[in-house]
């Protein structure tokens, strides 16, 4: 085998690699590396997960845009709008948007700017009662105004307005507010739409962290995915080098 006949093997086991994670050659790195550092939850079967997403939105309310960066990680200006909903999920592909339009004046209107401090509105939707888990009762959506220095992440900002937080191991983000009181980021059997999911529990195969709390993959779902690829990757690599050794 040639150097180029070598090389096409390769190409060819790349487009393997791709096949395995879902995606085109060319961004599979690139969603695996996004989704990982959401740390959103993600279906390794049938089913959904119940999870906070998180959004950004425009600061004149409307439109609402699934966060390419963990609340931890992202930094948003002055005038960010951010929100956070409660729901069943399978990807964030078909996660639930915030309900209502958020705005920033109409969050922040009442809270006057500070020197070296920023506003964020943050709109908090805790999802339906088919949403929750084991009969909860979601509490009212809210909107609020953080105002929190120059530097804090989203994270910070919605930990200013909506304490306590629950995080789990892996800093996927478990509850806002104390609500749910138990869980993260379990999977849950059914159709994975929000509001006709009639599961009202963790799967079988969920994991559980300390104090009983489900924490599914802790979203590392894609992580274990990037992993078999690269994996086949090597052995197929390997086996088109070592053939073309043979043959010269």
């Amino acid at each position: 085998m040639t150097g180029r006949g070598t090389r096409h093997v390769l190409a060819v086991c790349a487009c393997t690699v791709a096949v395995l994670l879902g995606t085109s050659p060319g961004t599979a790195a690139a969603q695996g590396a996004a989704h990982t550092a959401q740390g959103a939850a993600h279906t390794t079967g049938p089913g959904s997960y119940r999870y906070w997403a998180f959004w950004e939105g425009e600061q004149s309310g409307g439109a609402w845009s699934y966060a390419t960066k963990g609340p931890s990680v992202l930094r948003p200006e002055d005038g960010a709008v951010l929100g956070f909903r409660f729901a069943l999920s399978e990807d964030s592909k078909d996660a639930s948007k915030p309900r209502g339009d958020a705005s920033f004046d109409a969050a922040c209107a009442r809270t006057e700017a500070q020197k070296d401090r920023k506003r964020i509105a943050i709109s908090i939707d805790f999802g339906t009662a088919a949403d929750a888990s084991g009969g909860d009762t979601p509490p009212k959506a809210r909107t609020a105004c953080a105002q929190v220095a120059e530097d804090a992440s989203a994270a910070e900002a919605l930990a200013d307005v909506a304490k306590p937080l629950r995080y789990n191991s892996d800093a996927l983000l478990c509850a806002i507010d104390g609500y749910p009181d138990r869980g993260c980021g379990e999977q849950v059997s059914g159709s994975g739409k929000s509001g006709s999911d009639k599961g009202d529990g963790p799967s079988k195969d969920a994991p559980s962290g300390e104090d009983g709390a489900d924490q599914g993959d802790g979203g590392l779902g894609p992580v274990t995915g990037i992993a078999a690829a690269v994996a086949a990757f090597a052995v197929l690599a390997f086996a088109a080098v070592r053939q073309t050794r043979r043959r010269r």
